[in-house]
């Protein structure tokens, strides 16, 4: 998966940094202020790219003494600050530069170049935008796309994919803006689709924002997950009662499991011993992602669940 993730995430970072200079040389020969959100659009999201393969190669690093459980999280800060750099660096100064362009209109020089560089960066964002939605669609399995988003526990791969949306979504937002200009002569419309730009970043970095907060506070797995550990427990016959199954992500293929059981009245220490270690074992074994599990035996009057 994670090999999976920096593939995705290097075709984005090498269509978007082509797509940047293009943008920027188009906007400083035709004065389109739109073609100048678009560039700032793709230079926010080529090093958006660089800090989610930073984060990747963070996660990667074993665990040590001040980080015991790893430093898988590191993905999901990452992915947050992503989150907040399209806020700042994208919506911000699109928004910025499309009201001074409407409080002081400029003609734009070359609608004909600025036409070129966005059907350029159709074509380039289209295919980044493919390639990373084929590898989620491979990676959400049966869900929905919305629920695979709200599910999933990588979020290196819907990251892109958003951006990539938001990335098209905004070429042609920035291609209407100078069509109106160049068919009503009027300058407004130029600044109101960096204006549009800018919303749309915005609202892009608020949605990413939401879904990567909850992985980094501490999500817990899938109920498919929950629910299967908790079937485990129930076949072991040395088990009388499962309590409490408390799961957290601590990377997206590490999850942490703390289970509370009650054994069989009578049932000897190396016996309790053996099944907690049989336990353990068949647990990782179905859920390769689980990578700790601790069995905490109860007294079976003060167990609470089911």
């Amino acid at each position: 998966m994670a090999s999976e993730s920096r593939k995705v995430i290097l075709a984005a970072l090498f269509g978007n940094l082509a797509i940047a200079v293009s943008k920027f040389v188009a906007a400083v020969l035709s004065g389109s202020a739109a073609m100048f959100s678009e560039g700032v659009h793709s230079l926010v999201d080529t090093l958006n790219e660089v800090l989610l393969l930073w984060g990747l190669r963070r996660a990667r690093r074993p665990p040590d003494r001040l980080f015991p459980f790893g430093h898988g999280k590191e993905v999901y800060f990452w992915s947050f600050v992503v989150a907040l750099l399209i806020f700042t660096a994208g919506a911000v100064v699109s928004i910025y530069d499309g009201l001074q362009h409407i409080l002081h209109p400029e003609p734009v020089r070359s609608f004909l170049l600025s036409y070129l560089v966005l059907a350029m960066a159709v074509l380039f964002e289209g295919a980044s935008w493919l390639f990373a939605l084929t590898r989620f669609s491979r990676a959400k399995g049966k869900w929905g796309y919305v629920e695979a988003v709200r599910r999933g526990k990588d979020p290196s791969l819907f990251v892109v994919v958003f951006e990539d949306s938001a990335a098209l979504l905004g070429l042609l937002v920035a291609a209407g803006g100078l069509a109106l200009d160049q068919l009503t002569g009027a300058v407004l419309f130029d600044g109101v689709a960096s204006v549009l730009i800018g919303l749309i970043l915005g609202g892009t970095a608020v949605w990413l924002a939401y879904e990567t907060k909850g992985l980094l506070i501490g999500e817990s797995a899938n109920a498919r997950v929950v629910d299967g550990i908790r079937e485990l427990l129930q076949r072991e016959p040395r088990v009388e009662r499962v309590g409490e199954i408390l799961t957290m992500h601590m990377g997206p293929q590490f999850i942490l499991v703390n289970i509370n059981v009650a054994f069989r009245p009578g049932e000897r220490a190396d016996a309790v011993a053996a099944a907690t270690a049989r336990l353990d074992r068949d647990i990782k074994a179905r859920f390769p992602q689980v990578r700790r599990v601790f069995i905490e035996a109860e007294p079976l009057g003060l167990l609470g669940g089911s």
